[in-house]
């Protein structure tokens, strides 16, 4: 299955067009039904999904080049780590560096795009994802990337602002929804939905 879940990748990469934001991420983001809240949030950016099950950010370097340098993307929501707690735990200088050398392969194979490190949700206060979101921020400030910290609990309720989206263009103000949303928004939206 998952060979076949890449080739189909390998395959919209080639009809996709270039430039667009792509999230990379691992096991919980490879399931965000992004077709769908597009549509609820009345979405025109070019997005796509590239996130993989159980993803180490170890391996991220040759997945970013099989399947998401061919988009060429603009900008890209960086969700590793969940799947490397125990390598974190371990040997978080293992992690620090694997993560740093991605961002800088990122930078060297597409030098425009726009890399934004997001935290991991931690609704429970585990002192080791506490732990992981600062090496995420010292990571980001240190390679000079954005950082988006979702860590709080229910920072965004969705349904308000879907609520709010929808009574906004039921009373004819489209064209302020076609402006592009600040990368926060999307992120809010693509990670916080649930």
């Amino acid at each position: 299955m998952k060979n076949h879940k890449n080739k189909i990748y390998q395959t919209l990469n080639e009809l996709a067009e270039k430039g667009g934001t792509v999230i990379f991420g691992g096991t919980s983001d490879k399931d965000i039904p992004l077709c769908e809240l597009k549509q609820a949030f009345g979405l025109n950016e070019k997005l796509y999904n590239r996130s993989f099950s159980g993803l180490s950010v170890t391996d991220a370097v040759s997945t970013y080049d099989t399947f998401i340098a061919p988009l060429k993307p603009a900008c890209i929501l960086l969700h590793l780590g969940e799947d490397d707690v125990t390598t974190f735990v371990a040997d978080s200088v293992v992690f620090d560096g694997a993560y740093r050398r991605l961002i800088q392969h990122i930078k060297e194979s597409v030098p425009t795009c726009t890399i934004e490190v997001i935290t991991h949700k931690n609704r429970e206060n585990n002192p080791v994802i506490t732990a992981l979101n600062k090496h995420l921020k010292y990571i980001a400030e240190s390679e000079r990337v954005e950082y988006e910290d979702i860590s709080a609990n229910r920072i965004w309720n969705p349904k308000e602002t879907k609520e709010v989206v929808s009574f906004v263009y039921s009373t004819g103000f489209v064209h302020p929804l076609k402006r592009q949303r600040s990368i926060y928004d999307l992120v809010k939206i693509f990670f916080c939905y649930n």
